[in-house]
């Protein structure tokens, strides 16, 4: 039987996870990195409602998690926006809450990834945390034999060497890979397929910052606290009117404080990429790609810049076939030694 290689993404905005992968795809899921808890199991309802989310079992509570998570929500949105946030119940239960809907009792190879600033930090922290039988609610558990992390703008990278044919040439190339998510936002300059640590990095000011600053500015204007951040975000990226009070509400005024974000995101990166002539890629994926691609381009008004389609599931998918190409070669090594 081949062994079952899947990959999560627990960003600060949503958790991306692989539910198959063929020579051809990679598939994925995602949910909002939001978790409700509560002393009952939210299987045991007795409202009627069915909603599509699982109930987590951590520590005698319940985290209910999933894509209508938004259903259990009161009107305190808690996060975990900081730099531990994998040693909390919220982390975890979204981390098992993906490992539900892969569906699977088994995983031989779990590939998780961690922002670039705390990844030498909190590696093997995070590879202990999802090595062993994770309890995923309903009776059921999963079992993951070996698990690794990566930075998460490595999974990018290994996506974009497979979906632009570049395994041939990579090796010889230094790539800058920009990952603006939702709380940080990330770069990682690699030579070939390795990480050069010292000019790779991350900053506090993702997407997080662009809604919260859009919202202050909606508070300022209409005279109360306006915190819908999930109604500017959908606004933002479908093009459709921000409705409030029943009518639509023009950001157009508003977006040149939202650029602003981004370019100080840019530019905070800037201050560690001396050399930007021998970069060859330059490639931009994340959950916030949309938010900052003009200023990734005025910051690299020489180069080309690759928005990897699907940005948000980019790493994500990296880190699948990075997981497979692992076990591949494990394989290969342990086949040679027998012969």
């Amino acid at each position: 039987m081949s062994k079952i290689v899947r990959a999560i993404d627990v960003g600060f905005g949503n958790t991306k996870f692989v539910v198959g992968h063929t020579p051809q795809e990679v598939k994925c899921g995602s949910f909002p990195s939001l978790a409700y808890v509560s002393a009952k199991d939210s299987a045991q309802r007795t409202d009627g409602q069915r909603r599509r989310t699982v109930s987590i079992p951590i520590d005698k509570l319940f985290y209910e998690v999933g894509p209508d998570v938004h259903l259990a929500a009161d009107t305190f949105r808690g996060t975990q926006l900081h730099d531990r946030y994998i040693e909390t119940p919220e982390y975890l239960a979204l981390a098992r809450g993906a490992l539900s809907y892969m569906r699977l009792s088994t995983i031989d190879l779990l590939v998780v990834g961690l922002p670039v600033a705390s990844f030498q930090a909190r590696k093997a922290q995070l590879e202990r945390l999802m090595t062993g039988v994770h309890d995923v609610g309903a009776g059921k558990t999963v079992e993951v034999r070996k698990a690794v992390a990566v930075a998460q703008p490595q999974g990018a990278l290994v996506h974009f060497t497979a979906a632009y044919g570049k395994q041939k040439t990579i090796a010889q190339e230094q790539s800058l890979i920009i990952d603006p998510g939702s709380r940080t936002f990330d770069w990682l300059l690699s030579r070939g397929m390795r990480l050069v640590s010292k000019v790779s990095s991350s900053v506090n000011r993702g997407m997080s910052d662009v809604l919260k600053t859009i919202a202050q500015e909606i508070s300022s204007d209409i005279g109360r606290p306006y915190s819908d951040l999930p109604a500017i975000d959908t606004a933002l990226r479908t093009g459709k009117p921000l409705l409030i009070y029943q009518k639509p509400y023009d950001l157009t005024p508003i977006l040149p404080t939202a650029h602003a974000v981004a370019r100080g995101a840019v530019s905070s990166m800037m201050e560690w990429i001396a050399e930007d002539y021998s970069i060859q890629n330059v490639i931009l994926v994340g959950g916030g790609a949309f938010m900052f691609k003009d200023a990734v381009k005025a910051a690299f008004p020489k180069h080309k810049i690759h928005v990897i389609k699907d940005p948000m599931f980019a790493n994500v998918k990296g880190f699948q076939i990075a997981g497979a190409n692992l076990l591949s070669a494990e394989q290969a090594d342990a086949s040679s030694e027998e012969s």
